[in-house]
């Protein structure tokens, strides 16, 4: 059976795999995929060759990437959007590359070579994963005579040279002047046709990404609950059926609640409640951005911003985590970008003060005794400040 996969470019690749044959081809229109495919399967059953550039045993790293492709399709795990673009990369760049030629040099002037093209070590590094990926699979699934321990000595190499590596972690919060004039702007700019007045606040509010904002329908609204579910929620290890609940909070300066309905009303008719295409709202927000001179901002940095805030309104973090959607601390610290001096606002609250003394009966009795010492302190200082003022009164 012949299997269809639509390229970023617009094209159609199709591979057949029958009988020990495996043919990859590609086409313009799908039409024309289709009839080729048909060819092919009846060529290979009446015994005869088929005819196509491609019709040849795996030979090249193209072939490597195509079975790849295949074989998620057959069980349901197509690549999404960043590892899709990342084969296509790699296709163009080392898809002719026989086989037998891809060793430690190839890989290492690979890396060397994107590398001067801007990519940075954390993209370099995915794209190194990747290239073990195809190769682990084709020796894996396909018993094909391909080693990884190439790719591997690549890595360590390019590490090395400090081409590869780990992502920077951003500490960038936008201040609360840039998200007013961000919403200010959008919210009087005629022109702007996806409201980022409304999207930003309540990225800040949810926590919630770009596609998340833009794919969640009214289907997934809990009105009683006020409760929102996120579907296939990003997470590095499985992202499909992770669905899950986010509460729709008043807490971090804006009200998710009342966004949502008011979005509601003026999306009315559309089964989404924010009818846009992902990529079109962060195209907007870096625009806004570059006219407002608002530096190095992204539209992720919001998702910081809303988890810091919850941290600062007094959240736990297991409460935390109910918003945000992530899976342990190690992953949480890294957006909880929270400023020193606000610890001491939380630790004047309240709340704090009773759950502290309940947790720590004896620090309580010394603390009420500090502050009643403290107390006196200020009583006798105003007395002297008192006395030295009707002294030099005198």
């Amino acid at each position: 059976m012949a299997t269809f996969l639509q390229l970023p470019s617009g094209n159609w690749r199709v591979q057949v795999r029958r009988k020990g044959h495996y043919l990859s081809e590609t086409f313009r229109r799908r039409k024309d995929a289709d009839s080729w495919a048909l060819d092919a399967e009846r060529r290979i059953d009446r015994g005869e060759k088929p005819t196509s550039r491609t019709c040849v045993d795996p030979t090249t790293f193209e072939h490597l990437i195509d079975l790849h492709l295949t074989d998620m399709h057959e069980v349901g795990k197509s690549p999404r959007r960043t590892k899709r673009f990342s084969l296509e990369l790699l296709r163009e760049k080392l898809g002719k590359v026989q086989i037998r030629d891809l060793g430690r040099e190839r890989f290492i002037q690979f890396g060397r070579n994107r590398a001067k093209e801007g990519a940075g070590p954390a993209t370099l590094s995915m794209d190194i994963g990747y290239i073990r990926t195809i190769l682990s699979h084709a020796a894996a699934v396909h018993g094909i005579d391909v080693s990884t321990e190439s790719i591997a000595l690549a890595r360590i190499a390019l590490k090395r040279l400090g081409l590869v590596g780990k992502s920077r972690e951003r500490d960038r919060r936008p201040t609360p002047d840039e998200i007013s004039r961000i919403i200010e702007y959008a919210a009087n700019n005629p022109r702007q046709t996806i409201p980022i007045d409304r999207i930003v606040p309540f990225a800040i509010a949810t926590a919630m990404r770009e596609d998340e904002i833009c794919r969640f329908t009214r289907e997934d609204v809990n009105q009683a609950t006020r409760t929102l579910l996120v579907r296939d929620r990003k997470d590095p290890r499985e992202k499909e059926g992770n669905n899950q609940k986010v509460p729709l909070l008043d807490a971090t300066g804006f009200d998710a609640w009342r966004i949502l309905q008011t979005q509601a009303r003026l999306s009315k008719g559309t089964d989404r409640v924010f009818p846009y295409n992902p990529r079109s709202v962060g195209t907007a927000f870096r625009r806004i951005c570059k006219k407002l001179k608002i530096k190095d901002l992204h539209f992720h940095d919001l998702r910081h911003e809303a988890t810091s805030r919850l941290f600062e309104a007094g959240f736990s973090i297991e409460q935390v985590v109910l918003v945000t959607g992530h899976k342990d601390w190690k992953m949480l610290k890294r957006y909880a970008n929270l400023h020193p001096e606000n610890l001491h606002s939380i630790t004047r609250s309240k709340s704090f003060r009773e759950r502290n003394e309940k947790k720590f009966p004896g620090a309580a009795i010394a603390t009420k005794r500090n502050r009643n010492a403290s107390k006196r302190d200020r009583q006798g200082q105003r007395f002297e400040d008192v006395s030295t003022t009707l002294s030099d009164a005198a």
